[in-house]
């Protein structure tokens, strides 16, 4: 990183601003094809506690012992959080877009096609408008929860070996891109849970234990050339969501002769309040919740602790992919999940309530490197002020 810098290969900004930075992309098995525009820019790093701030996940203690350790020896962020706000009128997207149409943006394509465009703007009072329609917003962290926690110890870290709070010090401040939750090109994917290493495992005996929770529907299928039928079937229920109930995909592959898709849908007398009294409301409506706490702890006896060392489960992205591991002896169970809605997101975490680990994969993923953030000496161009200063620390860099 250093030799990056002294030879200018890393070229610093001339003068505070943001990116505008936008990614079009293919949806991952379909064919549909969206943008997602939003802007990089500095947040003011936050204690949870003043509600500014919120996350959705728990994090884990090695990725943050690993990144806290970079960011001690490089003093830069290079990879950035994921934070969402609240704006129905769009007004800050259609400033982005109208910006957008101005200069050529800086272009570059990843290894999933994902067209990713950057445009530097210095335009200060675009900056201060985009400012101003921030200042009173709430963020939910989308992703990055160990990136933004690290943050946070790094900060508190620099306050104590200063002796004091600089409000302007770099380390009060982590880079971000910041989407819109009305956005147009806003996608979150569903995570396929995977099971395998269940001894004993019967899908007879899986399936009764979990009659009390879920009715169920099969689509079952006696050779390779009637599966496509089945599936295409399967596919559409499962996807159309036209039940008024929670469903689950469950595919148990071979099974003596028989075959089948199977959609595990809640059953209309399952008193969720009684099943899952810590939880929330908002926490009960959520398949992937009912998953972990009704399928993978009640009917197959693995606990939160197994899942999160992953002992039984192993995760996908693709629903197709989640199958085949199924079919070539991989895994015994694929567990197919309906994505999780933006609005659900924010209101958990809004509610102080957290999500299942893997619950959202909000795609694509932001490109680390494309803005790197120097965490050092003092942020320019910001008042002191406190009343000013979270609505200026978003959007200045």
């Amino acid at each position: 990183f250093a030799e990056w810098v002294e030879e200018k290969i890393l070229v610093q900004d001339p003068m505070p601003g943001i990116y505008i930075y936008s990614q079009e992309f293919l949806v991952p098995g379909t064919h549909t094809r969206r943008v997602r525009i939003g802007f990089i820019a500095l947040a003011r790093v936050e204690d949870y506690d003043a509600r500014v701030v919120f996350r959705h996940e728990r994090t884990l203690s090695a990725p943050k012992a690993d990144r806290i350790e970079l960011l001690r020896l490089t003093h830069a962020q290079t990879g950035q959080l994921f934070l969402l706000y609240d704006d129905p009128a769009c007004r800050i997207d259609t400033w982005l877009e109208e910006a957008t149409r101005k200069n050529p943006p800086l272009e570059i394509r990843d290894e999933y096609d994902v067209t990713h465009r950057l445009w530097p703007v210095f335009d200060s009072a675009l900056i201060e408008r985009i400012q101003g329609a921030m200042a009173d917003k709430q963020l939910v962290i989308a992703d990055g929860h160990h990136r933004y926690e690290t943050a946070l110890n790094y900060r508190n870290e620099c306050r104590d070996r200063a002796g004091q709070t600089d409000p302007l010090a770099a380390s009060e401040f982590a880079m971000a891109t910041f989407i819109n939750t009305h956005s147009k090109g806003l996608t979150i994917l569903p995570t396929h849970r995977l099971v395998a290493h269940i001894a004993n495992f019967d899908f007879d005996r899986f399936r009764a234990t979990l009659a009390r929770y879920f009715d169920w529907y099969s689509y079952p299928f006696e050779s390779s050339q009637k599966r496509a039928a089945s599936y295409a079937e399967f596919r559409k229920d499962f996807e159309s969501q036209h039940l008024d109930r929670q469903a689950i995909g469950v595919y148990p592959g071979a099974i003596g002769p028989a075959q089948a898709f199977y959609l595990f849908v809640l059953r209309r007398d399952a008193d969720l309040e009684q099943l899952l009294p810590d939880l929330s409301e908002a926490q009960r409506g959520l398949d992937v919740v009912l998953l972990h706490r009704l399928i993978l702890e009640k009917g197959l006896g693995i606990s939160a602790e197994a899942v999160a060392a992953e002992s039984h489960i192993s995760y996908e992205r693709e629903m197709d992919a989640a199958l085949a591991t199924v079919d070539r002896g991989e895994t015994q169970l694929a567990l197919l999940l309906s994505p999780v809605r933006v609005e659900k997101v924010v209101e958990i975490a809004l509610a102080g309530d957290v999500l299942p680990q893997k619950s959202t994969d909000f795609y694509p993923k932001l490109l680390s490197g494309v803005a790197v953030y120097r965490v050092e000496g003092r942020v320019e161009g910001l008042s002191e002020r406190p009343a000013e200063s979270r609505a200026q620390g978003v959007a200045k860099k």
